[in-house]
C-alpha cells in the first residue's frame, strides 16, 4: 500500500467515516500519516478527531487531484507508469554549467564575498533549474 498512489476520493470517504463510527483516523493511517492516526485514537472519545475527519474529508474533495498527488503522493509512480514518463531527460551541459556555477558561488563564499543566506538563496535557484 505505501508504493501505491492514494486516492482522493478514498481518503475522503475515510475521513467522512471518521465522524460516524466511533474511532476515527482511519484516513490518516490510509494516507501514511501514522502518528496522526494514533493521535487521532488516542482523541477518539472526544469530538475532536470527528470535526477535524469532517473538515479533512472535504477539503480532499476540495483539492484538485494535481494538488492532492503534491500533497500526498509526491514520491509514488504509478502503477504501470515508467521511469522515463515520470523524469524528463536533463541536458547533460545544462548540469555542466549549473555545477561550474556552484563551484564559483561556493568560491565566493569561502572568500567571504557572500554570506551564507545569499549563497544557499542561489544554490537553491540553481539546483531548480535542474529540477
Amino acid at each position: 500500500m505505501l508504493s501505491k498512489p492514494k486516492n482522493r476520493k478514498l481518503a475522503a470517504i475515510l475521513a467522512f467515516s471518521g465522524a460516524v463510527i466511533p474511532i476515527a483516523g482511519f484516513h490518516k493511517f490510509y494516507l501514511g500519516q501514522p502518528l496522526w492516526g494514533v493521535l487521532y485514537l488516542l482523541l477518539c472519545w472526544t469530538p475532536i478527531p470527528k470535526v477535524a475527519s469532517v473538515i479533512e474529508g472535504f477539503w480532499y474533495l476540495a483539492q484538485g487531484q494535481d494538488e492532492f498527488d503534491h500533497n500526498f503522493n509526491l514520491n509514488v509512480i504509478p502503477a504501470g507508469a515508467s521511469v522515463q514518463a515520470q523524469s524528463p531527460g536533463v541536458d547533460p551541459a545544462q548540469v555542466g554549467a549549473i555545477a561550474d556555477a556552484l563551484r564559483q558561488l561556493d568560491s565566493l563564499r569561502q572568500d567571504g564575498l557572500m554570506s551564507e543566506y545569499e549563497f544557499e538563496q542561489k544554490r537553491r535557484q540553481l539546483l531548480d533549474r535542474i529540477a
